[in-house]
């Protein structure tokens, strides 16, 4: 090997980090290196330009192979297979065993069954909800509305008697009371002893995990990464206390668990997320001294998030789930399940699960991403990810841990207010386009006019609070919803009413004004409102006489700095009732609003508040 590296780059002389920053620092031009190339993320850590093999010192874990503890370089030695999951809502049991060898023979090797209601689940339901499916080479999951149910004897009877091989089966139940408190504020007294009975039922199938840790609650709750990591972890050392202290041996209590994450578009920050939550799920396993080291393993399955899914422009959804797919299975998945891209706003149809299997066969059959054990393996900027992401979650893990666990910190609120303080700035950059959102808060498509008719619900958090909750519950959302509220608000206005109109007065300086023209129609665009572009006009009077012309309700002055001084008077003194809006921030801002000009739009705007306000003005 070293031969052949001298054959390599004997030619090439080494370059020293000193050298790289020199030059770096003389192609900024005097630009202030931290602000212009280090990104600093939500996650409460900064990001380098470019890292070296010297950042990788002190990384013990680097020195471990594939399916190794700590296991960040993932579970399996020879490969990075996963399971290609796909839900099936069960509400007849003949039906959805139907759809399900349908889908198993198209690319789905995991099935995951949600159930409206437990009540009817028994073996002979079961047995048909899985008849004819061969249990061996399919992984199953029952997703159920309760934590009371009886799923777990069942399918462990219903296996046993079967004509399979019990340890190859593969199976989960998504048992969470600790997820269902956090949802909805409260919690069985016997919860544990559920999830203790379940635990010791399930023993008959070695591979069928009973105990559900939905970390994917968390993030599409607004929270970061950070926080996604550290409170599913959190979460999950609570249930191995609890466990434990009721009579459960560490290891059948850590076997027995699953963790549930969400997939966000932080394309790198995701794939070093699964590898972080291996590493430090196996420390906290560990402490417990376990007989197995294998029960150290965190078995992750992983979700499109929600949160980042959209109703406007709803195909740009497949390009998101496509790489927030690609990241989970670089991070070592064990399954994955794509949501389809109308999911969040209607009953999925046949091509939109169709195309959602298919996102996943892309990345198994045509770019071979299940052939190589850890493919991340290496990357300087990944190992140094996910060094950063432990420093922190462990952080966040231990400020749990020192308010007595999950469900102490729970209780006092301090989960909550941490989630609703990223939640909140995380909106506040939505709001400024500082967090784009494509086809919702940014590059809105101009033609596309919302038909479907929607309740409310549709744009608010989901609140699944019971009566007499005994704590705040964390609410889900969607970042793009209050966008999607107000340009529906706009498209309900407009099947009875004119449509607004924002008529782009461009003048002057060629650069500026259609640079500028271009921000606004995109900005105005995403309420909904129609847009006109213009070539450029001669005079004032004549830009204003065309906008009177197209019945124009907002005229965009757009021109340079320079020239708003002279132009934005003379085309207030002819307007009517239209509202005139100046694009930028020019210096001569405070002398306009002297004038009574008051309208400007530029990158540092809440589009959001102002696009509303403009509504009001509008009377929509």
């Amino acid at each position: 090997m070293a031969d052949i590296k001298q054959k390599l780059f004997a030619e090439f002389a080494p370059v020293t980090t000193e050298e790289w920053e020199a030059k770096i620092n003389a192609d900024l031009k005097g630009k202030d290196y931290e602000r212009a190339l280090v990104w600093k993320t939500q996650e409460g850590f900064n990001v380098r330009p470019y890292y070296r093999e010297e950042n990788l010192a002190g990384l013990d874990y680097l020195d471990t192979l594939p399916g190794e503890f700590p296991f960040v370089r993932g579970n399996n030695k020879t490969n990075n297979d996963w399971f290609v999951r796909q839900n099936i809502f069960v509400q007849d049991f003949a039906e959805a065993n139907k759809k399900a060898l349908n889908v198993l023979g198209k690319g789905v090797t995991s099935l995951g069954f949600l159930f409206s209601e437990c009540g009817s689940l028994t073996k002979e339901s079961i047995a048909v909800l899985l008849k004819n499916i061969c249990l061996e080479a399919a992984e199953v999951n029952f997703v159920c509305p309760c934590d009371n149910c009886n799923c777990a004897e069942i399918f462990a009877e219903y296996v046993s008697e079967g004509k399979w091989n019990n340890d190859n089966v593969i199976a989960s139940l998504s048992s969470d009371p600790i997820g269902t408190y956090v949802l909805k504020g409260k919690m069985d007294a016997d919860a544990f002893a559920k999830v203790k009975t379940n635990i010791e039922a399930a023993k008959a199938v070695k591979n069928f995990r009973t105990v559900a840790v939905h970390g994917k609650f968390f993030a599409n709750s607004g929270s970061s990464i950070v926080q996604e990591l550290a409170f599913s972890l959190a979460q999950g050392a609570e249930y191995l206390t609890q466990l434990t202290e009721a009579g459960v041996s560490i290891d059948d209590a850590a076997g027995s668990m699953k963790f549930n994450f969400g997939i966000s578009n932080n394309y790198f920050m995701e794939i070093a997320k699964l590898r972080t939550a291996r590493l430090l799920w196996s420390k906290i396993v560990e402490a417990y001294a376990p007989e197995c080291k294998g029960s150290a393993k965190l078995i992750a399955h992983s979700e499109t998030n929600r949160y980042n899914k959209t109703v406007y422009d709803p195909y740009v959804n497949m390009l998101r789930t496509q790489t927030e797919a690609m990241s989970a299975v670089l991070g070592g998945a064990h399954s994955i399940t794509v949501l389809p891209f109308n999911a969040i706003f209607e009953e999925t149809t046949e091509f939109s699960e169709r195309i959602a299997r298919n996102q996943q066969a892309l990345l198994k059959e045509e770019s071979h991403l299940d052939k190589i054990a850890d493919p991340s393996a290496g990357s300087y900027y990944i190992e140094n990810l996910t060094a950063s992401l432990a420093d922190e979650a462990w952080a966040l893990f231990l400020a749990v841990q020192d308010k007595g666990g999950f469900i102490a910190a729970f209780k006092e609120g301090f989960i909550q207010s941490e989630i609703k303080a990223m939640a909140a700035g995380r909106d506040k950059k939505i709001a400024q386009r500082r967090e784009n959102l494509l086809g919702t808060n940014q590059f809105p498509n101009f033609n596309e006019k919302m038909e479907a008719e929607f309740d409310g619900s549709l744009f608010e958090a989901v609140d699944l609070s019971e009566e007499g909750a005994e704590v705040e519950t964390l609410k889900p959302y969607r970042g793009a919803q209050a966008f999607e509220a107000l340009r529906y608000t706009t498209d309900v206005y407009a099947r009875e009413n004119k449509r607004p109109l924002a008529f782009m007065l461009t003048i002057g300086n060629l650069t500026f004004r259609k640079a500028r023209a271009q921000f606004a129609c995109n900005f105005f665009a995403v309420a909904g409102f129609t847009v006109i572009d213009n070539n450029g006009f001669a005079t004032a009077k004549e830009g204003v006489a065309a906008a009177k012309a197209a019945g124009a309700d907002i005229i965009v002055v757009c021109s340079s700095d320079d020239e708003y001084a002279s132009i934005v008077p003379v085309v207030a003194e002819q307007l009517d009732e239209e509202i005139l809006v100046v694009a930028g921030a020019p210096s001569c801002a405070d002398e306009l609003k002297a004038k009574g000009i008051t309208n400007f739009v530029h990158v540092k705007s809440n589009i959001l508040e102002e696009l509303k306000s403009y509504q009001t003005q509008l009377g929509i």
